[in-house]
């Protein structure tokens, strides 16, 4: 197995994405193969990682796989040099109870693969109180292995000299100092981050990134802290089947949320994807068995979607005879109608009568687990494991449920997806068969 390393921080905003990139970027230039992997649902942060390691980024999910799967998506990987994963939220955040194999805290991941946490430290306002931090995430798990930690924001020599008398008083190895002045910031938005293939000038966000990492850290040390442990056996996970030999999949800018692992997998069965693109006014192949529309932002070409009347007449001919699929965004787009942040409404496909709107944003995040009430395509009524994140409230949804959605803790969640002849849809996003 690759040795390893979780790259993780005590909250989000601290600058993890912005050392995973540089590290990503500079360690390619040593001629190195790095394999990313990202820790948690996140959806996004897979396709930074791409463009800056050239190998495809896979979720690691403790909550929503079990340990079989988690190790077959690890396994296999013995053509890189090194392993980095990116962690979520803070190292030891996760849900109230436990999932599949934990709570979805990066921390679980990095003790399960034995890779050692290089910890970023956003250290602005502080000086030798920040070996506190460091020391209390370094030993609160004895099983948990700790690289060291890299100080981000300092403000100058002096305060970084601070800082490392502290660190060294707290047996904590500093491996990188990031000053305050130069630290990259990537383009946001309400949901998150900018996809990758949106960033204007990414390269050169990511030369940027890999130029200030690579002056400002030690890489030697780095490299060498990696580490693995032997992973227990485990059982052979339930496959994650495809919902078709030929899959049409809808993949623009506003329909690109898909997990990498989920396209492998279709892959690994033998199925064949063909992409096309709603925004470019396309209809599905019509050699596909199967449409799935993925999540993304449907909300920000409302306007746009609304007057692709060719794609709408070939959704419908699809959907005729074929099963179709949406998740979140793509669920949306295959109802009725999209109210935007400004109150106007945008006529959809309309192949089920949800009504979805923007005008009163409210928060929807969380894991879910879904009992399926009628067979989805390639799965059946397999319980599935998931993850949602969208600002849409339901206005109208006059179609049958789909499935007995519930969360982390057990209580049900109202949106429970719905279906209307072949058509199908759900708010979260699917990861993988529940074990359970």
């Amino acid at each position: 197995m690759t040795p390893g390393l979780m790259i993780s921080a005590p909250a989000s905003g601290t600058g993890k994405t912005m050392l995973m990139l540089g590290l990503l970027t500079a360690l390619r230039r040593r001629g190195l193969t790095v394999q990313p992997f990202k820790s948690g649902p996140d959806y996004i942060d897979p396709g930074f990682h791409l463009a800056a390691s050239g190998r495809s980024s896979f979720n690691l999910d403790a909550w929503a796989m079990e340990p079989g799967r988690l190790a077959a998506h690890v396994t296999g990987q013995d053509d890189a040099n090194l392993v980095l994963a990116e962690g979520s939220m803070g190292l030891f955040d996760g849900v109230a109870t436990a999932g599949e194999t934990g709570i979805g805290s990066s921390a679980e991941i990095a003790m399960m693969m034995g890779w050692p946490v290089v910890l970023i430290l956003d250290v602005s306002g502080q000086a030798q109180s920040a070996a506190a931090t460091a020391r209390g995430f370094a030993t609160l798990r004895p099983d948990l292995p700790f690289a060291g930690v890299v100080l981000n924001r300092v403000a100058s020599p002096r305060h970084d000299r601070l800082i490392r008398e502290g660190m060294i008083q707290a047996g904590i190895r500093v491996l990188g100092s990031l000053p305050r002045q130069g630290n990259i910031v990537l383009p946001e938005r309400h949901l998150g981050l900018i996809q990758a293939e949106e960033t204007a000038g990414l390269q050169a966000i990511l030369d940027h990134a890999g130029d200030f990492i690579a002056a400002h850290c030690d890489l030697d040390a780095i490299i060498a802290a990696a580490a693995h442990r032997a992973l227990p056996d485990a059982p052979v996970p339930r496959p994650l089947t495809p919902p078709g030999g030929r899959i049409a999949l809808a993949r623009d800018a506003a329909f690109s949320f898909v997990y990498p692992h989920v396209l492998a997998a279709w892959r690994q069965a033998g199925a064949t994807i063909l992409p096309f693109s709603p925004l470019a006014d396309e209809g599905p192949d019509d050699s596909a068995d199967c449409c799935w529309l993925p999540g993304g932002y449907p909300e920000l070409h409302a306007p746009r979607l609304a007057a692709c009347d060719v794609f709408r007449a070939a959704m419908h001919r699809f959907a005729a005879t074929r099963p179709v699929h949406g998740e979140c965004g793509g669920y949306m787009a295959l109802g009725a109608g999209l109210v935007d942040a400004d109150g106007v409404r945008h006529q959809m496909l309309g192949l089920l009568g949800l009504e979805t709107s923007y005008a009163k944003r409210r928060m929807h995040l969380g894991y879910r687990r879904a009992e399926p009430l009628t067979a989805l395509p390639g799965l059946g009524r397999v319980a599935l494991r998931g993850h949602e994140f969208h600002y849409a409230s339901i206005l109208s949804q006059p179609d049958a449920p789909l499935a007995r959605v519930t969360d982390a803790t057990g209580a049900e969640v109202a949106e429970t997806g719905s279906h209307r002849g072949t058509v199908t849809g759900t708010f979260f996003h699917l990861i993988a068969p529940a074990a359970t």
